[in-house]
């Protein structure tokens, strides 16, 4: 028998730890239970068959991962922690990533993995359960923000990259499978507790990670876990964005080289009474803001659960338990920002993709912004579950559960924000130039500062108020689930029958001071600038420093202005609100001709076009059926499911149309819109899917299988499409109108998906796998961007009809994805060295074209190779495990953060990544170890695209992340 351990040991049916220097707990014990059923059914030529050995620590971790893998039905993936609170990484996401298929995204600010994807399939296409339980999430969408889940006292993670019909088949990538521990995984009082601080090498700060766990049993009848972690993880990061590359249409007079003697672009493409050098032909891509700031985050998150259980008999178990976590992030942003219209740049060089790769754009202003932004999540899941042996061959499981999640709950706003600067006659003949490819470089300005001085770049004299935006985004998502299974085993026949039933009621809702127009109340940048409006210059106690743009992203090419201002919005709104109501006095530099109705505070109004309630029904019947035989003396199991789902959905939205658009007098880039009345508009939409399943393992040899998987499975349009009106925003600008439709008619996705897989199993601890897969999805949600007039409306800077971009959902066409997963696992003996390694590559027969400018473009999203490697050292106590992680290119999503082009939705490509990480730990006695981690060691960069590699749209330097703690179990 292959030992990963210090020596043999040999019993007569007895279970026996090797605790390889970590504590032996029974809660090992219940997870190895697997593992020695395994070894019993597998033996190897020198095993004897009545002895199970358990080893705990890491290796004992990889070695129930790979038991369950092994004797699944269909393909699944295990992580489950080494020890009672000692889970092998500090994030879900992060731990995910180690398994082959599975790639993350992270948020650009943080750098903490946020979201996975699974075999190309990311975001809704996954389906996130607690305990085989769906979770309410108000983030917009249908996945999960895995930075809100508390990872310390997580027991497992299950990945079922094919379904499980009696649990879920609305997930086209995989279902991932959350267990939290439980009193009787565990009997008897146990203890853990976990203790951490961890600084970011630009925060400086050490910031504290603290947990504790305490579960005991009373008299095999009742049990009691409670559990509760409080992280922090505050975060410095500097970001470097062009917040989107419309394309459009240049004039020949816009390029460089140009003899016309005067430029004045229209729409015209073919007119005798335009000169030709004036109509717009030549297709092109430019930047529509470009800018640098630094990200002060701090994270906050509280989690606790409380699980109750009573076993009244043998034969009953009712658990009763509660899932509590509330995030709280705080950013505070500093930049600078300045914006650009197609048809005012100049001397315009075109590479040869159309990208705009130097120009000069006239009368440029210059923004400093600053913005305190809060976002809160929270989510309370209370559930109960009851278990019942009916008799020898039949049990039922009755499982019920009401959720519900708050975005931004109280009266906190989402985002305050101060914007100040120059512009006017201050205005300068700004120069923007692209350096190189965005994974190596960024975008370089010149000429800047008012009217061009770059000595004056932040003369505090010069400077004065300009737009002061405040918005909110309140959701709420409620949800009620119910579950009854039925278990029917005999010899080898095991027949699982019953139901689901699943209401999810969404309720959207945004505010902000675009809506009542207060976002322009002090417009203007004042006197200096030439402009009634606005105040300047302002008070010297509004700053508090600068921050310093000198090698901002190190290793990057391209050069940013000096600095960035210091100061606080919600001390620059105060400074405002004290110039008293403009309604009762006479304010200079007050906006008198564009805003109405501002009384002297920043108020945020709702915006009728926002309000959105979703609610949608889910029935499901299922059946499956497990059996077990032989084929040739080889043992064969076999699996046949097969799941109904009927979906009623009702989606009410708020309905205005725009009446007129002015434009603003204190800024001629900024726009006013007028609507008519608002009114209710409701839609229902029915749909019901048969998803089929079947999944087969043939064990050719003890060591050796082959297996086999075919299923259909569906992903639901996310909630946020189904709105059943067409929006157009009141924050407007000229030259970027735009507007938004959803579409409460919006189908599943459908995938039939196809799995065949070899596993070698050569040694304990030990195996290699192939894993080929394909997925034919129908039923593609593309959300194309069509530019048309709405309601006759006038564009008062031209005087012709209003056209807007707008942004709109349809089903769309087919697609197959197809790749390999390559695993393999390896520990080396005795030596306690051992690795895991994987590789998954993957394609679609439908790649982006970055040549095709139609509005109705199409690709796959999310398709990337990756590559995991994770080489460790476990004995006697000492852990030490690094992680390297590396992804390819892949394309995002269609739509960037200003999306107004004429070529449909502009995509946004996340550049490559490769990412080092290390941890460690020893443990000083049976109870107290002591650990340390360091994240991002090699300082990786977060980047990302637009249609061609040098349209950078944001470069984000995070930084790295160490942490120091202790951990305690009894």
């Amino acid at each position: 028998m292959m030992l990963s351990a210090s020596k043999r040991v040999k019993s007569s049916g007895s279970v026996i730890t090797l605790s390889l220097g970590c504590a032996t707990s029974a809660l090992a014990l219940a997870w190895a239970a697997p593992a020695a059923a395994q070894d019993s059914q597998a033996p190897a030529a020198d095993e004897v068959t009545d002895e199970a050995i358990v080893v705990t620590g890491l290796r004992g971790s990889l070695q129930r991962n790979l038991d369950v893998k092994r004797t699944s039905s269909g393909v699944v993936d295990v992580i489950s922690a080494e020890d009672i609170g000692k889970f092998p990484d500090s994030n879900v996401a992060a731990s995910l990533q180690r398994l082959p298929g599975v790639s993350i995204q992270r948020s650009g600010s943080r750098g903490e993995p946020t979201g996975i994807t699974v075999r190309g399939f990311g975001g809704d296409f996954n389906t996130t359960l607690y305990d085989g339980r769906r979770i309410s999430t108000a983030t917009g969408g249908r996945q999960i923000d895995f930075s809100t889940v508390g990872v310390d006292f997580i027991g497992q993670l299950s990945v079922l990259k094919t379904p499980d019909v009696a649990l879920s088949a609305s997930a086209i990538g995989a279902t991932v499978d959350i267990a939290f521990p439980k009193p009787f995984d565990n009997p008897g009082l146990r203890i853990a507790a976990t203790a951490s601080g961890s600084m970011q090498d630009r925060a400086d700060d050490i910031v504290p990670t603290a947990g504790l766990l305490i579960s005991n049993t009373w008299d095999d009848t009742i049990g009691i876990l409670a559990d509760v972690i409080y992280t922090r993880r505050d975060t410095d990061t500097n970001r470097v964005y062009v917040n989107g590359w419309p394309g459009g249409n240049f004039a020949p007079c816009q390029l460089a080289g140009s003899s016309a003697a005067t430029c004045s672009p229209t729409a015209a493409t073919v007119d005798p009474a335009v000169p030709a050098s004036d109509q717009r032909t030549i297709p092109g891509w430019f930047p529509q803001q470009y800018g640098a700031e630094q990200q002060r985050v701090k994270d906050e998150r509280i989690d606790a659960r409380l699980a109750l259980q009573w076993q009244p008999s043998d034969n009953i178990m009712v658990t009763l338990d509660n899932n509590f976590s509330r995030q709280k992030v705080v950013s505070e942003n500093y930049a600078f920002g300045v914006w650009f219209n197609q048809t005012d740049l100049r001397n315009v060089e075109l590479d040869e993709n159309g990208t705009a790769v130097n120009f000069t754009q006239a009368g440029s202003p210059t923004d400093f912004t600053s913005a305190l932004n809060t976002e809160v999540l929270k989510t309370n899941q209370t559930g109960l579950n009851v278990k019942f042996d009916a008799t020898d061959n039949l049990n039922f499981e009755f499982d019920g559960a009401y959720s519900k999640s708050w975005r931004n709950p109280g009266g906190n706003i989402g985002s305050l924000n101060a914007d100040i600067g120059y512009g006017g006659d201050l205005g300068t003949n700004l120069q923007f130039i692209v350096d190189g490819n965005s994974k190596k470089a960024f975008p370089s300005i010149a000429n800047f500062g008012p009217a061009g001085s770059a000595a004056d770049w932040d003369n505090q004299a010069l400077i004065g108020s300009h737009v002061t935006v405040n918005q909110t985004q309140r959701n709420t998502d409620e949800l009620w689930q119910f579950r009854a299974v039925g278990t029917w085993e005999q010899d080898d026949l095991t027949v699982k029958f019953g139901g689901q039933y699943y209401q999810d009621t969404y309720d959207f809702l945004n505010q902000s001071t675009f809506t009542n127009n207060f976002w322009q109340a002090y417009a203007g940048y004042g006197a200096p600038s030439g402009r009634n409006t606005g105040i300047a210059p302002l008070p010297g106690s509004l700053y508090q420093g600068s921050i310093s743009l000198n090698g901002f992203i190190p290793g990057y090419n391209g050069s940013l202005p000096p600095s960035v201002f210091l100061f606080s919005p919600v001390d620059y709104q105060n400074y405002l609100t004290s110039l008293g109501n403009p309604q009762t006095q006479n304010i200079p530099g007050f906006n008198y001709g564009s805003v109405n109705g501002f009384t002297g505070t920043f108020d945020e109004a709702v915006d009728p076009g926002s309000v959105l309630n979703v609610r949608e029904r889910t029935w499901a019947l299922f059946m499956k059926v497990d059996f077990n035989t032989e084929i040739a003396g080889m043992p064969f199991h076999f699996s046949a499911g097969v799941r109904n789902e009927n979906t009623h959905l009702r989606s009410i939205g708020q309905g205005r149309l725009p009446v007129s658009i002015a434009t603003s007098t204190a800024d001629p880039t900024l726009l006013t819109v007028s609507y008519g009345p608002t009114q209710p508009i409701e839609r229902g939409s029915d749909y019901s899917y048969l998803l089929p399943s079947i999944d087969a393992r043939l064990e050719i040899t003890p060591e050796f299988q082959l297996r086999m998987s075919a299923s259909r499975t569906l992903t639901r349009p996310a909630l946020n499409l189904l709105n059943p009106v067409l929006n157009v925003g009141s924050g407007q600008r000229v030259g970027a109108l735009t507007a938004s439709g959803g579409n409460p008619d919006l189908r599943p996705y459908l995938a039939d998906n196809f799995d065949i897989a070899a596993e070698w199993y050569y040694q304990r601890n030990s195996y290699f796998s192939v894993n080929a897969f394909l997925k034919n999805v129908s039923n593609f949600i593309v959300g194309g961007v069509t530019t048309q007039p709405i309601n006759g409306v006038v564009d008062p800077t031209t005087g012709q009809p209003a056209i807007f971009a707008v942004t709109q959902q349809i089903n769309g066409p087919d697609a197959t994805v197809r790749g390999v997963e390559l695993a393999w696992q390896h520990v080396f003996g005795d030596s306690g060295f051992g690795f895991q390694a994987n590789a998954t590559f993957v394609d679609t027969n439908r790649p982006y074209d970055e040549l095709d400018i139609s509005q109705t473009g199409f690709a796959v999203t999310g398709l990337a190779n990756s590559a995991n490697f994770v080489g460790f050292y476990d004995k006697n106590g000492f852990q030490i495990r690094a992680a390297l992680n590396w992804r390819d290119e892949y394309l995002l999503q269609f739509g960037q953060n200003q999306n107004t082009g004429s070529f449909g939705a502009e995509p946004t490509f996340v550049d490559p990544s490769f990412q080092v990480d290390l941890s460690t730990s020893y443990d000083i006695n049976d109870n107290f170890s002591v650990f340390a981690e360091a994240l991002n060691l090699n300082n990786n960069q977060q980047s990302t695209h637009g249609r061609f590699s040098n349209q950078l749209l944001d470069v984000f330097d995070y930084g790295r992340r160490y942490t120091l703690g202790v951990r305690f179990r009894y």
